[in-house]
């Protein structure tokens, strides 16, 4: 999932940044409120972090730009006004959260959290075949045995089985995963992949993540017959 971090004070943009990508998220961040708008038009978003008091416009203008487009993702406000008024102007505006400053990193990720939750049309709980992945719990289990995944790793593992049968290429994991662009170079795909096939394939039978050559991955359940085929 790609969360959009708007932030003009570095510290505070660089500790929201590391944190979520530690959970597991693809992180942008926007020192102003045109580069964050240029952003939402350019690239759907999961989330939006806001603060209110950017150099360039009000935080609450750009809420208001948000909102304005059909289909809008959730807006978490992060910002020093603290009182009533400003919390209820937040939310009258469009926010679907208001948080202010300073803050626990725990209390704004479970925030984070449940705002994905509801904002996400998709199922908590996806299934391919015997593995099962926990999208609340950040739990992922295969024939009732645990695995232990890496952030990253579970992030990868998420958007395969969000998009099971459907073919993924590299360009789209990197960017849907990590904060960077792919420049065709980087094996770090095929080096997760890798990973990935360690813990949920290599110790079983039935193997679920495919190389599509010339695009990239993608998982399912094939029957065991054609698994068979493919040997």
């Amino acid at each position: 999932m790609r969360i959009l971090v708007v932030e003009d004070e570095q510290r505070i943009a660089d500790f929201l940044c590391r944190g979520l990508e530690g959970a597991g998220y693809a992180v942008d961040r926007a020192a102003n409120g045109a580069t964050a708008l240029d952003l939402v038009h350019a690239a759907e978003y999961d989330l939006i972090v806001l603060d209110l008091m950017l150099p360039d416009m009000d935080g609450l203008k750009i809420l208001e730009k948000i909102r304005n487009r059909t289909g809008g993702p959730p807006v978490l406000i992060l910002s020093a006004r603290g009182a009533v008024d400003d919390r209820v102007k937040g939310l009258e505006t469009g926010a679907d959260d208001y948080l202010t400053k300073p803050f626990a990193f725990v209390e704004l990720l479970a925030r984070v959290r449940a705002l994905l939750r509801r904002g996400q049309p998709t199922p908590e709980k996806l299934q391919v075949g015997d593995l099962s992945l926990d999208c609340i719990r950040r739990k992922v289990t295969r024939a009732g045995v645990n695995i232990e995944l890496a952030p990253k790793e579970f992030g990868i593992l998420e958007y395969l089985m969000r998009n099971r049968g459907r073919p993924l290429s590299r360009t789209m994991i990197v960017e849907h995963v990590w904060d960077m662009d792919y420049d065709g170079l980087t094996n770090i795909v095929d080096v997760y992949i890798r990973h990935l096939r360690s813990k949920i394939d290599d110790p079983f039978a039935r193997k679920l993540i495919q190389t599509v050559r010339g695009i990239g991955y993608l998982i399912d359940a094939p029957e065991p017959a054609a698994q068979e085929a493919k040997v």
